[in-house]
Parts: C-alpha cells; structure tokens; sequence
C-alpha cells in the first residue's frame, strides 16, 4: 500500500490543477483562433474591408 503525506497530495492536486489549466486554455485559444477563421471569412464574402482589417489586426494580437 502507498502511503502518502499530505504534502505529497497537495502536490499531486497542484499537479493535477496546472495540467488541467494548461489543457483549457490551449482549448480556450484554438476555439478563439476558430472564431476569429469564420467571422475573417464572412467579413470576406460580405468585401468588408474595415472590419477585415480589424479582425486581422486581432488575429496578430492573439497570435
């Protein structure tokens, strides 16, 4: 049987916690970068260029 102290479970929680941090926001971004390819594309069909320059000016903010 392992056992362990309590300090080890705090450290396994705050492991746990930052991986799952790490994975929502990769989530958040990719589904922001997914957004930004749709609205860039309808702003293209409609040929408004002010707002293609805005949301191309975002999509270099966020990277």
């Amino acid at each position: 049987m392992l056992i362990t102290t309590k300090l080890e479970q705090m450290s396994i929680m705050n492991t746990n916690r930052q991986g799952n941090l790490t994975q929502t926001s990769q989530t958040h971004r990719a589904n922001m970068q997914k957004n930004l390819q749709r609205r860039l594309e309808s702003a293209r069909a409609k040929g408004d260029e002010a707002l293609i320059r805005l949301l191309e000016a975002e999509a270099n903010y966020i990277g």
